[in-house]
């Protein structure tokens, strides 16, 4: 198994990008420590990798917290030994509007919040992966800086600043053995309520691709977790691109 005797910690584990990782790690033998703020999605993910012969445990944890967050982070590492793959995926406050239309501190306030929330939970395994020598700290979204289309608000440049934050967290941890990675998708149409509103969104994103399929929560789990592996090694301080050629590097 790609990643046994490793330890994951994912934020928004009960999510459907989150919950898709923590399958996909537990799945070659990690064990998962899920946190979030809703007990209930989270208890759903960490049955279904239990039922499915895995190991997962939960958290209620507000990642926005630095006393939480560290004190979590801890705990694993106390209890687990180690802690060799941290993901942050919790949602963001995303405002869909020209930034000419824009409040200044709604903008700034959802800005606030996910530079807050990436820099508290890398710090929190940073500490402990320093220590190790090792470990993996994977992004999911991606941005190569290039794709802004008027009215995405503070969504791509949440993903620009996160993207900068990756590049930084890269350079600084690489001589440690630690590696800083994204992974770009372009949408999971698997992710998105199966309504009729968002149908024809769905079928957009499987045309824009060149292999007339989207990415499925499957193959972010899969990928996840060959990223975190040691089979990955050689990589970092980049972007994955899973988007079945949707976007071209």
């Amino acid at each position: 198994m790609l990643l046994e005797n490793k330890t994951a910690i994912i934020y928004g584990g009960g999510g459907t990008i989150g919950g898709a990782m923590a399958r996909g790690f537990a799945a070659e033998g990690a064990r998962v420590f899920l946190a979030g703020r809703t007990p209930d999605t989270l208890d759903a993910v960490a049955a279904q990798i239990r039922d499915a012969g895995g190991l997962a445990e939960t958290a209620r944890v507000d990642a926005l917290d630095e006393d939480a967050v560290n004190s979590w982070v801890d705990s694993v590492a106390g209890t687990a030994g180690s802690v060799d793959v941290s993901v942050n995926v919790i949602s963001h406050d995303a405002l869909f509007r020209p930034l000419i239309e824009m409040p200044v501190d709604d903008f700034a306030r959802s800005l606030e919040k996910i530079a807050r929330t990436f820099l508290l939970t890398t710090k929190a395994a940073a500490r402990h992966m320093v220590k190790q020598g090792s470990g993996v700290i994977l992004h999911f979204g991606g941005s190569d800086g290039t794709n802004h289309m008027p009215g995405l608000g503070n969504v791509q440049v949440a993903f620009d600043m996160v993207e900068a934050m990756r590049r930084q967290w890269a350079c600084e941890l690489g001589p440690h053995s630690v590696r800083v990675l994204s992974m770009r998708s372009g949408g999971v149409p698997e992710s998105f309520p199966d309504t009729p509103e968002t149908a024809q969104v769905r079928q957009q994103l499987t045309d824009a691709t060149l292999l007339k399929r989207a990415a499925t929560l499957t193959d972010v789990g899969r990928v996840a977790a060959f990223l975190a592996s040691d089979h990955a090694a050689s990589i970092t301080s980049t972007q994955v691109n899973i988007t079945a050629g949707a976007l071209v590097d």
